[in-house]
This record gives structure tokens, sequence and C-alpha cells, in this order.
């Protein structure tokens, strides 16, 4: 064995002891507009791109002005290149690098039988590893659950070339970890689960009390992106964020048949989730959605191009003085006359919610909808704000026409 030099062996210590400390870091972005700026200059770009690709070719190409969706889609090789959708998210969980540094692991026993002790080729066995994982599947399945799925920081679940569905059980945990991305999968009829020893790495297992019962529960997790899902009918939230999570983006998603359907932060007395910043993006919230998408507190929240079809009692909410700064939406409010806003101002009295920095910006209200604002017009949180404005009705469209998880098949573009 060489034995390496003092230099060297000093450097490796210093290493060490740093890269720990970078990569689970979870402060705040302390200016979120630039991150605001970021995604609008890339949904720019993208659907410019996309209509000098449409003029020189003379046809619809592959491109959708979807800046997430063009950086790896039209790549008919995407199942030999999984990884490349690492470098693809924008907003706040734009640095959520999952598995991409580590080894593909294919899950190929949809079983889980032992949540203490997981047989290799289960996807409970791949997510508690310690090193980097980009998980993808050998076939079509249903994952039934015994209990929550715990991951371990640095993992993707890819679901991409196979039909796979979490249901009927317990679901997804992202609990004090780093570095998530869930792409492609079913997630649905969700149960609580718990009173049960449960394994979180291959080092610890412990007593879990009873589970929320969410698709998924972010709970102080950081650097998280959820893309392409098709989430339903869960016994709680379909994605939660709570207790100091942050770094956050939700895109591409397709929520339906639901009441609570996402949560950020979950008590009014927990400031720390001052530090919570959430991107919320090119979702479509369609049938049978009653409230919460989201529902927030505290932190600040980009609701961008999303396209909302559906709602029984608002949409958008929060309490606490969260910062909401909705762009580029499209809200098409129910027939009830009196289910008409957008937006529910909770927990507050007008004279104190009316201080609150939530603005509409270039959305489009149809049937009737409305989005009560708040705050101090051209309040210095919104003042770099550029504007979506010029045409939110055809990006919506464009943006979420493929939202939800997609029918992707070797060799042909996803």
């Amino acid at each position: 064995m060489e034995i390496p030099s003092r230099f060297s062996l000093i450097f490796f210590i210093i290493i060490c002891i740093l890269i720990p400390t970078l990569i689970v870091s979870s402060s705040p972005v302390q200016d979120p507009e630039s991150v605001v700026q970021e995604v609008q200059r890339s949904i720019v770009n993208a659907t410019k791109h996309l209509a000098k690709t449409r003029r020189n070719l003379g046809y619809l190409s592959c491109g959708t002005g979807n800046p997430i969706d063009d950086c790896w889609r039209c790549d008919a090789n995407w199942e030999k290149n999984r990884q490349r959708l690492a470098d693809c998210a924008i907003g706040f969980g734009k640095n959520a690098v999952g598995g991409r540094d580590g080894k593909i692991y294919v899950v190929t026993d949809s079983g889980d039988d032992d949540p203490v002790t997981p047989k290799p080729g289960t996807l409970r066995y791949a997510v508690i590893q310690d090193e980097p994982l980009w998980i993808i599947f050998a076939r079509d399945m249903v994952i039934q659950l015994k209990e929550e799925l715990i991951m371990n920081s640095f993992k993707t679940i890819d679901g991409r070339g196979a039909s796979v569905h979490i249901a009927g059980g317990p679901c997804i945990t992202v609990q004090y970890v780093t570095n998530i991305i869930i792409h492609g999968i079913n997630i649905h009829d969700c149960k609580q689960g718990g009173n049960a020893n449960v394994r979180s790495n291959p080092h610890h297992y412990g007593w879990r009390t009873i589970s929320d019962g969410d698709g998924v529960s972010i709970f102080g997790g950081s650097h998280v992106w959820v893309d392409h899902c098709s989430l339903s009918n869960c016994h709680d939230g379909l994605i939660d964020a709570i207790q100091g999570s942050t770094a956050i983006t939700i895109s591409n998603n397709y929520f339906t048949h639901h009441d609570k359907v996402m949560l950020f932060g979950a008590n009014d007395g927990y400031t720390q989730d001052k530090n919570m910043q959430v991107t919320v993006a090119f979702n479509h919230f369609g049938e049978g959605l009653v409230q919460r998408m989201p529902r927030c507190r505290h932190g600040y929240f980009h609701v961008v191009n999303n396209d909302y079809t559906h709602w029984e009692m608002y949409a958008i909410g929060g309490s606490a003085s969260p910062t909401i700064n909705s762009q580029g939406n499209r809200f098409l409010a129910p027939n009830d006359r009196f289910s008409k806003e957008v937006t529910k101002y909770e927990d507050a009295p007008e004279s104190e919610w009316k201080n609150w920095n939530w603005r509409s910006e270039g959305d489009l209200m149809l049937n009737g909808a409305y989005f009560t604002q708040s705050g101090t017009a051209g309040a210095s949180s919104y003042a770099k704000a550029s504007s979506l404005s010029a045409r939110p009705s055809t990006l919506v469209s464009s943006l979420t026409t493929n939202a939800g998880a997609l029918s992707c098949r070797k060799g042909s573009r996803c």
C-alpha cells in the first residue's frame, strides 16, 4: 500500500472535515429574488430556444419551452444518460443532485417484507444505503410498503422506463437528509404507518410512532426535488414540507383527488420555517382537489406557471406572514360563486394579513377567479422580480402539458 505524503494526508483530513459541512448546509438563499429571476430567465430562454428551433426546422420540435424538460427529454438516449437529469432542476431545489455522483442501482423486487432488514434488490434496501445511488426499476411494479420508506441522503428514485406505483401503504419520508430527487413515480392511496421499528441507514433502525400518511413527507430535509410524479388520494398531504425544510422544488407533477394537497410549514409558532424556500412550478392541479395548493407558513414561496383547473375551497393559502410570489399561473375557478377566490388568509385579522407580501403577477384568472393581494405595492421583496405576464395562458399550456409521470420507453424520446 502506498503511504501518502504529509501534504496529501493533511489535505485529505481537511477535505473530510469540510465536505460534510458543505453538502448538508440548508442555509436560506439570502436574496430569494435572485432565484426567482433565474427561474424566469430559464423559462424565457427555453421559450426563445424553442421558437428558434421551430423556425429553423420548419416543424414542431420535441421542445416545449419547459426549461426542465427541454434539458433532457429531447435525448433519445436518455436511458443511457439518466444522471443528466440531476443538472436540469431550477428554482430553490436546483442544487439537489440526488444520486448523480453514484452508481445506478436496479430494483428487481417489489416486496417490502422486513423494514428492519430489507432484502437486496428492494427499493427500501437501496434508499437506506450510505453512498450516493441512482435508483431505477427493472420492470413495471406496484410497491406496497409495510412502513414509511425512510430515505438516506444523496438518492434519486427514477421511475423512467417503467410504470412504478408506490401505493396502498405508508409512502416516502425525507427526514433530516439532503440531496433527494424523486422523479417519474405514481404515488397514491398512502396510509399511516408506525408503532414499528424501521431502518433509516445500514447502521441504525429505530422505533417510529404513527406517521401522517403523506405521499412525500419532507421533515427537516434540504435540497429536495420532486418532479414528474402523479400523486393522489393519500391519508394526509400529497407533499408536505415542515420542521425547517428548505431548498425545495416541486415541478411538473399532476395532483388529483385529494383534500389537503401541500402543506409548507406545520406550525405558526415554529419560526425556523422563516428559512423555508420552495419553488412550485409547471404543475397541474387537476380534478378532485379541495385546498392547500399550497398552504404556506413563514417562508418564501415562488408559485410559477402552474395550471389550476380545480379547487373546491381555495388554491393558495397561508398564515404567519409567508411571502407568496404567484407569477404566470392559470387559475380556473369552480362554478360555486362562494369559491372564486384563489387565496385564503388563515388565522389572522385583515389588519394583520394586509401587511403580508402576497403578489399576483401575470396570472390568468378564468371563470371569475380572483387573487387578493397584500403588502405594500412595489415592495422591496419583489423589486428585482421580472414579469411573466406577457403570455401566461400560452406558457401554462405548453409548460404543463406533460405534467405527471411520463411514459418513457428505451430508445425513443421520453
